[in-house]
C-alpha cells in the first residue's frame, strides 16, 4: 500500500508555512478596515501638528529658517503692496489656522481651502523665485527649491483627506 500523507495540497498549507511576507499580511489583513477608517484623521492630525509647528515659528523673528524665503515669496505675491513683516505675520496666523483646523476637525473644509490656496502661492515661489529656488542649469532645486517641492507630498495627502471629508457617511441610528 502507498501512503500519500507526505504530499500536500494548498488548502492543507497553514499560515506557518507561508513565507513571511505572507505570513505577515495574514496576520493584518483582518486590520486592514480598520487602517482604512483612521488613516484619513492621523494623517489630518498630524499635517496639522506640521502646520501649527511651523506656523507658529513665524511669529518668532528668526526662528523659522524659512522666513527670509517666505518673506520674499509674499512680497512678490503682493505685488510688494503688504509689508513684508505683515505679510509674515498673516502668513503665521494662516498656517497656525490651518494647522488648528486639520487638528481639531472644525472648520475642515474652509482650512482645506485654505490650504490648497496656500500651496499654489507655495509652488507659484518657484516661478517668482528662480534665482532662490534653481540652480543654474534649471532642473536641480535650490534648498529652498526643495523646501517648496516636498510639499507635493502634503498636496497628496490633503487630497486623501479631503476625498474623505466629502464622502458621504452612511446615516447612523440613533436609539
Amino acid at each position: 500500500m502507498t501512503s500519500t500523507s507526505n504530499r500536500t495540497t494548498p488548502a492543507d498549507r497553514s499560515p506557518a508555512r507561508l513565507n513571511p511576507r505572507q505570513a505577515l499580511r495574514s496576520r493584518l489583513a483582518p486590520h486592514a478596515h480598520r487602517y482604512t477608517q483612521i488613516s484619513p484623521t492621523v494623517m489630518r492630525v498630524c499635517i496639522g501638528l506640521i502646520f501649527c509647528w511651523f506656523g507658529v515659528l513665524k511669529f518668532f523673528p528668526r526662528a523659522s529658517a524659512a522666513e527670509d524665503f517666505a518673506i520674499r515669496a509674499m512680497t512678490e505675491l503682493t505685488l510688494g503692496l503688504i509689508p513684508a513683516q505683515i505679510s509674515l505675520c498673516l502668513l503665521a496666523v494662516l498656517e497656525t489656522a490651518i494647522g488648528l483646523a486639520f487638528i481639531t476637525g472644525f472648520l475642515l473644509r474652509y482650512a482645506l481651502t485654505a490650504f490648497f490656496l496656500h500651496m499654489a502661492g507655495v509652488f507659484l515661489s518657484l516661478l517668482l523665485l528662480p534665482n532662490d529656488t534653481w540652480n543654474t542649469y534649471g532642473a536641480v532645486p535650490t534648498l529652498e527649491g526643495q523646501y517648496v517641492i516636498k510639499n507635493i507630498v502634503l498636496v497628496a495627502a490633503c487630497l486623501h483627506i479631503t476625498a474623505d471629508e466629502l464622502t458621504p457617511r452612511p446615516a447612523t441610528s440613533r436609539t
